[in-house]
């Protein structure tokens, strides 16, 4: 009787994924599964930046594996415009009338259209004569940094 072994299945475009993993920049960790549940997730959809896509290509089921990104590569240079002042009047339209921002605070929006959401960091809360409102940060927490990605693959398919 001959028994046919299967190579571990390798990770494609469209591959569906259960993996932990965690990102990390020079401040630390900002996402980590490693202690918790893994994530899924399916290659080619953008729930993770291209250049992290880049690197589980061809990898196989079973990987253990940290990558180095060079700052801005994952997540692209930080940009200044993406630092903006939004106004009390419509963040109480846009959520909960009463919630009150501390700096640091993340805070979900709803992108136009209903497409998803969006997040900003407040950067600082003005209650003065030049208005009520807040500093949102809305660049990704790594944006112009060095990032590393480490990776263990629990699934392919």
């Amino acid at each position: 009787m001959t028994q046919v072994t299967q190579a571990p299945a390798r990770v494609q475009t469209g591959s569906f994924l259960t993996l932990h993993y965690r990102l990390s920049g020079p401040a630390g960790d900002v996402i980590n599964t490693f202690a918790g549940k893994p994530a899924t997730l399916s290659l080619g959809t953008g729930e993770l930046s291209p250049a992290m896509e880049q690197r589980l290509l061809g990898l196989h089921e079973g990987a253990r594996t940290a990558f180095d990104i060079p700052a801005g590569e994952a997540f692209g240079e930080r940009n200044p415009a993406m630092v903006q002042w939004v106004a009390r009047k419509l963040l109480r339209e846009m959520g909960d009338p009463d919630a009150q921002y501390q700096v640091g605070d993340v805070v979900e929006f709803p992108a136009p259209h209903g497409m998803g959401s969006y997040a900003g960091a407040v950067q600082q809360v003005r209650n003065d004569a030049d208005g009520d409102s807040v500093l949102f940060d809305f660049n990704h927490p790594l944006a112009g940094q060095p990032v590393t990605f480490e990776v263990h693959l629990i699934g392919v398919l």
